[in-house]
This record gives C-alpha cells, sequence and structure tokens, in this order.
C-alpha cells in the first residue's frame, strides 16, 4: 500500500511538532533552575495560580522550590531521555527516574525535617528486577552481535531438524507396513 503525499505530509508535520516539544522542554531546564528565584525568600507561604505552596519545614518558599525544582528538573530530563532511547539498555534508566520520583514524594507528601533519606531500600526491589531484565537483555544483543549466535535461527534449526525427524520416523514407519503387506501378498 502507497502513501499519498498528504499522509506523508501529515506524518511529518506530527514528528516536526513532537520533536520541537521536546527540544522546547530541554531548552527550558536551565530557566526552570533558576525559577526558584520568583518566590519569596521570606515567607513560609505564597499562592501561585490560585496554588497556595507552603515552605514544607523549609525556611522559606524560596528554598524549597530550589529543592523541589533540583529534583523535577532531572527527573523530567531523564524521562525525555527514557522515552527517545533507541539503546537496548535504556530501561537502566528507570532507576534514576524512580530515584528523583520518591525523592520528591518524600518531601512533598512527609513532614519531618529529613529529606533525601532511606532511598537506597526503596530502589531495590525496582533494582532487583530491573538489572537482571537489562543483562539478559545485553546478553542476548552480546551474543548476537558480537559472537554471531542467533539464538532464534537456532530455535529454529532445532525446529525443523525435529520436523524432518518426525516426517523420517513416519516414512519407516510406512515402509514397514509396505514390506509387511507385501509378505502377505
Amino acid at each position: 500500500m502507497r502513501r499519498t503525499k498528504t499522509e506523508k505530509g501529515q506524518k511529518a508535520k506530527k514528528r516536526i511538532l513532537i520533536e520541537s516539544t521536546v527540544v522546547f522542554c530541554i531548552i527550558l531546564a536551565p530557566f526552570l533552575l533558576k525559577i526558584y528565584e520568583l518566590f519569596p525568600s521570606d515567607s513560609q507561604f505564597t499562592t501561585v495560580l490560585g496554588i497556595e505552596i507552603g515552605s514544607n519545614n523549609w525556611n522559606d518558599v524560596s528554598t524549597y522550590m530550589w529543592f523541589v525544582f533540583q529534583k523535577v528538573v532531572p527527573l523530567y530530563l531523564m524521562f525525555i531521555w527514557f522515552m527517545t532511547c533507541k539503546h537496548w539498555w535504556y530501561h537502566i534508566l528507570l532507576i534514576p527516574i524512580v530515584m528523583y520520583a520518591f525523592q520528591i514524594f518524600e518531601d512533598v507528601f512527609d513532614n519531618d525535617y529529613i529529606v533525601d533519606t532511606e532511598n537506597l531500600l526503596w530502589l531495590l526491589p525496582i533494582c532487583v528486577v530491573l538489572i537482571p531484565f537489562v543483562y539478559f537483555i545485553r546478553l542476548k544483543l552480546y551474543d548476537k552481535h558480537v559472537h554471531g549466535i542467533d539464538l532464534e535461527a537456532m530455535d529454529e534449526e532445532l525446529r525443523i531438524l525435529k520436523e524432518k525427524e518426525a516426517l523420517r520416523k513416519e516414512r519407516q514407519k510406512l515402509e514397514q507396513r509396505q514390506t509387511t503387506l507385501s509378505k502377505k501378498m
């Protein structure tokens, strides 16, 4: 089925729009790191777009926003990297993504004075699942591209050999039946 020029043009426009949005988000990162300067440095609460923001046990709202955006910016940059990465190891990016997400969650919803604690214990189950998964992907790719071992091709060859063996046995049975029938006649 051939695509028309309008379908190709629409697909190209959509791709340009998506890629431009991603580039804009990446360009926005350094500015988001400085956004804390817009918040008052002498207040415990402020209202932004109708949302009341507190200092959440920090000295002031400005310091709290500085901390939050020091976590949010790397989180969304790693998320963009994860979504656009074409390498085999991209799943390993989930570990720092989850770490930053947990740190943000911990600071926003926990009211104690301690931040960035016990992250390793919360990340351990994720690491236990992800690291072997990524390692086995790497092992499979390494065998295929470096050693030239294609496991799928080997499986297909084994399947064909088994079918040939089954057909050979079936042929032997038919030949035995034929010789038995010819002896009876």
